[in-house]
């Protein structure tokens, strides 16, 4: 996995985490809900370049 993209799921992992703390305060699920789905995303994200890792 190259480092830029290293880079890009963690930004997005960490803005999943704002948005779902966000939602968290202030009581909206809708945002809420929209951080977890972009933290899962990362998680998928990652989970698949460490596949690609594993086979160089």
């Amino acid at each position: 996995m190259g480092l830029d993209d290293k880079i890009k799921n963690a930004a997005e992992d960490l803005v999943g985490k704002a948005k779902e703390a966000a939602g968290k305060v202030t009581g909206n699920e809708k945002l809420e809900a929209e951080g977890k789905a972009e933290q899962a995303k990362s998680d998928l994200k990652q989970a698949g370049e460490n596949v690609k890792d594993a086979f160089k």
